[in-house]
């Protein structure tokens, strides 16, 4: 256990010399057999021998900075695994179980992580004020020598969290660490020169970083740091996680060695760090080759800040100059080559098609009717992403066909789906190198409802979270706040359910998603006249263009699955009627017809028309398209 000796505070003990943290929970706890998918914070009250056991690895290896096994010990993260009503008690025990595995001469860290850790928008400032206002004090009240706030992507949350933490101390040393990648950037674009700076102005005693990247990735955001003096004399406190995890033997793996975190600590400690640990995938071998390392270290001056890196390469400009920097030259998207569909339908009606992908792998059927669709004046055909889970030829493939081998613009609905957070954003760039930049942000129907029901639904966006990455991109910044070189000129637009119970409810969805970006929206199809007039009057205050869209039935058994069966459909009991019992040509002309009234009353409303071809039918659509022209009369 070590002599037990009286120590410095920890304001003073960070401006003497260099400390050895800890290394990680959780990871630690996956690689000794327990389970993912359990709160591990649950373990300070169901397994306190297990977690003690930890600490005491650490500080028998040489840390002498102890966190707490409370990182998601939030009220928000422990609901997840109804265990809310432990806050306190969890919290309380983290602090008693590490003091107990440690000597006296260790400071116990409380840890708070972010609530929202990178993968949705951050939480919202109160919501983050409240949970860690909870957490605080229950650590502080148990004896904490400090708080240490971790894993913070974004600047906003990590601001609402120091201000909760001195709004229960105004005294307690609190260290403030964001995670990074190494490109210098916030999520939200503010630049860490900036602030690390607003940190010290808001009470913080320690700045620095943790997680998602390894010593490399640190030290290279340190870089961009250099000679900027930008912690104004606070201490930096580094956690690198142990490189980049990898998959062997069906388990995730770290690679980086312990020999490799010794060289890098004292490339740390040299460049200003006082407080050194390891984050994911890091160990008690870890933090030994640490504590070794850094043993016979003697800061040249206390607290010196981020000064002894070699280069420079963010300047302590503001955030938006810091940003423009990165760009090179500042460099503006490549203008649009011709007017986009918002440009189209504020000086005259405008007709989006829908043409489903093929769902084998024969597409000449498909390009025959786009061409078809195209000639008959349709001002961009749209192309589902795999609806109602039913699985179709990439839609991105179809895209770029219809573009370059048609010379019609594409528009592609984007699921939230099919792809996790690093799938969506590889596809929009994808479709930025293409130059294909219309979209529509959809949720997406569940996979089990599809033609594969064994396949996994991801969602890690909401169709709220994908607008706002795709307009992210417009400012040249990736979801994870890493600089792009150049900025995207994608026109997004989201989806509206009008055949509801409560329209005024969903108007105020619609009005949430253009606060979130939406330049336009495209509605599910109406069936009933009277409901165009109601969403008329409902939506004419909202100024961004809205697609009506309009589905012509094909038989009577189409109307009675699509009104009984498909989410988002209702068709009146006269339009039904109409349609009963009717087959083929007979069906497909009077759905035509039905269509055509439809579309009359559309076009006294509003200026866009969304029409949604089905099974493959593209005459249908081309008629409507021609009829829609020729009744609006302002085609030029």
């Amino acid at each position: 256990m070590g002599v037990r000796e009286a120590k410095p505070g920890l304001r003073e003990a960070l401006a003497e010399r260099v400390l050895t943290g800890d290394g990680a929970m959780g990871t630690y706890l996956y690689q000794l057999g327990f389970p993912v998918g359990v709160s591990y914070e649950e373990f300070n009250l169901d397994r306190p021998d297990v977690i003690m056991d930890v600490h005491r690895r650490y500080y028998e290896a040489g840390a002498r900075v102890i966190e707490t096994n409370t990182y998601s010990a939030s009220r928000d993260k422990l609901a997840k695994f109804g265990l809310e009503q432990e806050v306190a008690a969890i919290n309380r025990a983290g602090v008693e179980l590490a003091r107990k595995a440690s000597g006296a001469d260790a400071y116990v860290l409380g840890s708070i992580g972010s609530l929202s850790a990178g993968r949705k928008r951050p939480a919202g400032r109160e919501r983050v004020l409240d949970n860690v206002r909870e957490q605080a004090d229950a650590l502080l009240g148990a004896g904490a020598d400090g708080i240490i706030l971790e894993t913070f992507y974004v600047w906003e949350e990590l601001d609402a969290a120091l201000q909760a933490v001195r709004q229960v101390s105004a005294d307690v040393p609190v260290i403030c660490q964001f995670a990074t990648d190494g490109s210098g950037l916030t999520l939200d674009g503010v630049g860490y020169t900036d602030a690390f700076t607003r940190l010290k102005d808001a009470g913080a005693d320690a700045v620095g970083f943790n997680c998602h990247s390894g010593p490399n990735g640190i030290l290279r955001a340190m870089e961009r740091l250099a000679g900027v003096q930008p912690t104004a004399g606070l201490p930096l406190s580094i956690f690198p996680n142990a490189g980049l995890p990898g998959l062997v033997d069906g388990r995730f793996t770290y690679l980086a060695t312990p020999e490799y975190f010794a060289e890098t600590a004292l490339r740390f400690a040299r460049a200003g760090a006082r407080l050194v640990g390891g984050c994911c995938g890091t160990t008690p071998e870890h933090v030994a080759a640490i504590a070794q390392a850094l043993a016979g270290f003697v800061p040249e001056a206390p607290a010196a800040g981020a000064a002894v890196v070699e280069r420079v390469i963010v300047s302590d400009a503001a955030p938006a100059e810091a940003l423009k920097s990165l760009t090179p030259e500042g460099a503006e998207p490549p203008a649009p080559p011709e007017p986009t569909i918002l440009d189209m339908v504020r000086r005259r009606h405008t007709v989006i098609v829908e043409l489903d992908s093929p769902r084998d792998l024969a597409i000449e059927k498909f390009m025959k009717g786009a061409a078809a669709l195209k000639e008959a004046g349709a001002d961009a055909i749209t192309m589902a992403d795999n609806s109602l889970a039913q699985t179709r030829m990439s839609n991105l493939s179809m895209g770029y066909l219809v573009k370059d081998r048609l010379d019609i613009r594409p528009l592609l609905h984007i699921a939230c789906r099919d792809r996790n957070l690093i799938g969506t954003q590889s596809h929009l760039m994808g479709l930025h190198a293409l130059g294909i930049n219309h979209v529509l942000a959809i949720t997406g129907d569940p996979a089990r409802v599809g033609d594969l029901p064994g396949s996994s639904s991801v969602y890690d966006l909401t169709s709220f979270d994908l607008i706002r990455m795709t307009k992210q991109l417009n400012e040249g910044i990736a979801f994870s706040g890493k600089p792009l070189k150049q900025k995207a000129n994608f026109v997004v637009g989201a989806a509206f359910d009008p055949n509801v119970k409560y329209l005024d409810k969903a108007v105020q969805r619609m009005e949430k998603k253009i606060e979130a970006g939406a330049d336009y929206f495209m509605t599910q199809p109406v069936y009933d006249t009277a409901m165009v007039e109601r969403l008329y009057e409902a939506t004419k205050h909202i100024t961004v263009p809205i697609f009506v869209g309009i589905m012509p039935l094909i038989t009577g058994r189409n109307a009675e699955f699509l009104h009984n069966e498909v989410p988002g459909i209702r068709i009146p009991d006269a339009v039904r009627a109409r349609m009963a019992g009717l087959e083929g040509a007979e069906g497909r002309r009077t759905g035509v017809e039905i269509a055509k009234e439809l579309a009359d009353a559309v076009l006294k409303r509003f200026k866009g028309v969304y029409l949604m071809t089905p099974m493959l039918f593209y005459e249908m659509t081309a008629e409507l398209t021609r009829y829609i022209k020729m009744r609006a009369g302002d085609n030029a």
